[in-house]
């Protein structure tokens, strides 16, 4: 049996979510963020990143990318301070 795939191995950075995210979108508290690069490390979408701001603790900002984002909340999930919250997309 062939399997057909819809996109490429390894190219998820080339493929918009568009409008088939999941309910939930990562919303990042900037002034909880301590700037530990947990969600950047546990994404599996590679959309968490360094912004190169820092908060008015001197910490380094994280944010997510949510063209590419499919709302799975493992960022959020691992958050040590919790500063990402899920939030129910409206559409």
């Amino acid at each position: 049996m062939k399997i057909k795939l819809t996109a490429k191995p390894g190219t998820s950075s080339q493929v918009k979510t568009g409008n088939w995210r999941d309910m939930y979108y990562p919303e990042v508290d900037k002034e909880k963020c301590i700037g530990c690069g947990m969600c950047e490390r546990v994404c599996p979408e590679g959309v968490c990143f360094a912004t190169g701001e820092k908060n008015s603790k001197g910490r380094n900002i994280y944010d997510c990318d949510l063209d590419y984002c499919k709302g799975c909340g493992i960022c959020a999930e691992e958050c040590p301070t919790k500063a990402i919250l899920m939030k129910e997309e409206k559409k």
